[in-house]
């Protein structure tokens, strides 16, 4: 018996709180049964498609028998599912008003097939109302399949949550990605410029001067001596040539 902490580390559990399937390296199975049902019940049920001719609609989920599961091993999931379903859909006829009622069965819902090869058969009560039946089939039928490739898409995404653990190399690359993007951050804040002082709010003042005179007395006020001295209280300075200046 190898002494504590030597051996093959696969068996070493200790790293985990739980101490169960480190790296996710036992075999694990999670059971789908009953999560399938309802969630074909929910994704089949209330399907329409209509035309000119008519409208149909899938009104009731008549058997859904069979069993799906989940199960992982060494970090990989494997799915098995197969169903045999029976739906019961209704219908009428836009110029008569006619109604008519038949059924869709789905053989065999498997891994084995993909979706769009998944057989489905659909048959009317004895009648009239064939027009209906064709609308079943083609549009009808379409729709069957696209609602069942929504069932395996949340099979292998939504039931599927938890089931893969955590290891120590996602850890491991998760805090590497984390740093990178602390890193980037801290790049940006630091060639961003910083703002510096404190911003002081302004006001714009303007002012404007009214002389309450006709324009002709005003530039006498500004041009002539006496006029200027007597206004200004200053003794003023006259260079009376043209296009000279004159200051007070």
């Amino acid at each position: 018996m190898a002494k504590w902490g030597q051996g093959d580390p696969r068996w070493i559990v200790e790293e985990r709180e739980d101490g169960t399937n480190v790296n996710n390296w036992h075999w694990t199975e999670r059971d789908a049964t009953s999560w399938s049902k309802g969630r074909l019940r929910e994704l089949l049920v209330g399907i329409t498609v209509e035309n000119e001719a008519g409208r149909c609609e899938i009104s009731e989920l008549k058997q859904v028998e069979g069993e799906a599961s989940c199960s992982s091993r060494k970090g990989k999931l494997i799915f098995f599912y197969e169903w045999n379903i029976k739906l019961g859909w209704k219908g009428i006829i836009r110029e008569s008003g006619a109604k008519h009622k038949g059924l869709i069965e789905i053989p065999s819902l498997s891994e084995e097939n993909e979706v769009d090869d998944t057989e489905v058969n659909v048959s009317k009560k004895k009648g009239d109302g064939d027009i209906l039946k064709d609308l079943m089939k083609t549009a009808g039928t379409a729709k069957v399949r696209e609602a069942l490739g929504d069932y395996l898409k949340a099979l292998k995404t939504e039931f599927t949550l938890g089931m893969i653990l955590p290891t120590k190399a996602m850890a491991a690359q998760e805090l590497t990605v984390k740093r990178k993007l602390s890193e980037n951050t801290l790049q940006i804040q630091a060639s961003s410029p910083v703002a510096l002082g404190v911003r002081i709010p302004t006001v714009a003042l303007h002012m404007t001067e009214l002389f309450d005179t006709a324009i002709e007395q005003l530039y006498r006020i500004f041009t002539v001596k006496d006029l200027v001295q007597k206004f200004s209280k200053s003794p003023a300075v006259l260079e009376a040539e043209k296009g000279g200046k004159f200051q007070i």
